[in-house]
């Protein structure tokens, strides 16, 4: 729809980022998808028709935020269909699945790419996306991070020492792009339908029944959630910045109880 606000969304093709194309789209938004894997497109072009059914507009872009090369190209092709983009959502992300304890089981690649993806991913296409972001009235950008990050837990030490990474890169990005953009960060605690359900539904189930039993709100979040607080941040703030939210139904407040 001419004259809507844009925004893009990476990771888009499932979990958070798929739930943030919803809720965007929903909100009047047109949107911009980008995933990754080949294997992904068939769910993305499904979410971009949806998108299309609310009467908004959808680019669709494969890319790899680890390439610099891909990440001005989605900056470039957002400029020249929508001359404007008002968010930007860094919901890619990666991870395996590794016990804490198990320092011998993580490699030195495993530290490289998780935090190629994680850190440097968000960098690069912030980078991309400052110029176009800047114009107008400005824009705003919401990392997806993690409760892991926090307190050093979470699917490995690799996966949370990269959140811990993405957190301070949140805040030194919002100092340098300010006045005109602002950034933020989510840390979601434990989220039904993500990767720790997909690659394993039985430690899903056990780390549910014990965030239930120590979160004072008693739940595990959804997708949907998450999505919602985002868009929070993005559109109806206006004097948040550099911030790092958590997202883990009070969690942290029993971390040592």
């Amino acid at each position: 729809m001419k004259g809507s606000r844009v925004v893009a969304i990476t990771g888009a093709a499932s979990g958070i980022g798929a739930a943030c194309v919803t809720r965007f789209a929903r909100e009047g938004w047109d949107v911009v998808l980008s995933y990754f894997q080949s294997s992904e497109e068939p769910a993305a072009q499904g979410l971009a028709q949806q998108v299309r059914g609310d009467g908004q507009e959808a680019l669709l872009i494969q890319a790899d935020v680890t390439r610099d090369e891909d990440c001005r190209r989605l900056a470039e092709l957002t400029q020249q269909r929508f001359a404007r983009l008002d968010a930007l959502i860094c919901s890619a992300g990666t991870t395996r699945i590794v016990p804490h304890a198990d320092l011998d089981a993580l490699t030195r690649d495993d530290f490289l790419n998780t935090s190629a993806v994680n850190t440097v991913g968000p960098f690069q296409i912030a980078r991309a996306c400052a110029p176009v972001l800047s114009a107008g009235d400005g824009g705003a950008i919401v990392i997806v991070s993690s409760y892991g990050a926090m307190l050093g837990t979470g699917s490995s030490i690799a996966y949370a020492a990269s959140k811990g990474a993405t957190n301070t890169l949140t805040m030194s990005l919002a100092r340098v792009l300010a006045p005109r953009v602002r950034v933020n960060a989510v840390c979601p605690a434990l989220v039904a339908e993500g990767f720790v359900e997909r690659l394993n539904p039985q430690l899903f189930a056990a780390r549910a029944a014990a965030q239930i039993q120590r979160a004072p709100l008693q739940k595990v979040g959804r997708p949907e959630d998450v999505a919602g607080d985002i868009y929070w941040l993005a559109a109806g703030t206006t004097l948040i910045t550099g911030s790092v939210v958590m997202l883990d139904c009070g969690l942290h407040l029993n971390a040592d109880a």
